[in-house]
């Protein structure tokens, strides 16, 4: 697939290139982001930026995980949000916010967007997030999105090779007012006695 473009009110959402890898190296250097991202390196090195750009590429090539530079209007990289799938109809979103650019709803409002797109242009029914207990910025982003926590998953993520809890969350079309591309039946509520 070849990248897309998405717009909000206040952000510009496109795959980062190679002339974005110095601005995800800046914003990768912040230490609280080093500590909840499971997959950053540490230190952050400005090849890890550059093999970032190349992931991005192949995602959006080989269709499997649609990164997102997420650009303020003056070109400022608010964050980075990334899209990826993870089996027929279901995929998870992952995103952070650089530390100068956090407290400001955008990573919300990448949120919502590449929920909807993810939802109408790649018939994704299903989209979950993920991050590890404790993570408290990042689930309150997917609360005010409208994830419904679900529960927490033991030892779902190694993080500097220590298995961690991970907390996950669910987002429906229909919690967006949108159609789902597959019928959905959820389970049966139980039987009430008295």
């Amino acid at each position: 697939m070849d990248p897309v473009t998405l717009t909000t009110d206040r952000l510009r959402m496109r795959a980062a290139g190679p002339a974005d890898a110095e601005a995800v190296y800046a914003a990768a250097q912040d230490p609280a982001t080093q500590r909840w991202i499971s997959s950053f390196p540490s230190p952050y090195l400005r090849e890890h930026a550059d093999a970032f750009i190349g992931v991005v590429a192949r995602g959006w090539a080989d269709d499997s995980e649609y990164h997102f530079g997420l650009f303020l209007p003056d070109g400022a990289l608010a964050g980075v949000l990334g899209v990826m799938r993870r089996g027929p109809g279901a995929a998870e979103v992952g995103f952070w916010a650089a530390r100068e650019h956090r407290g400001r709803g955008y990573v919300t409002e990448a949120v919502l967007a590449a929920a909807r797109w993810a939802f109408t242009e790649l018939s994704v029914d299903r989209l979950e997030w993920r991050a590890e207990v404790g993570n408290l910025p990042s689930r309150a982003v997917a609360e005010r999105v409208g994830f419904t926590m679900e529960g927490t998953l033991r030892a779902a993520v190694e993080h500097r090779g220590i298995r961690r809890d991970s907390w996950v969350g669910s987002l429906l079309p229909s919690d967006l007012g949108l159609v789902p591309a597959a019928p959905y039946l959820a389970a049966p509520a139980p039987a009430v006695t008295t």
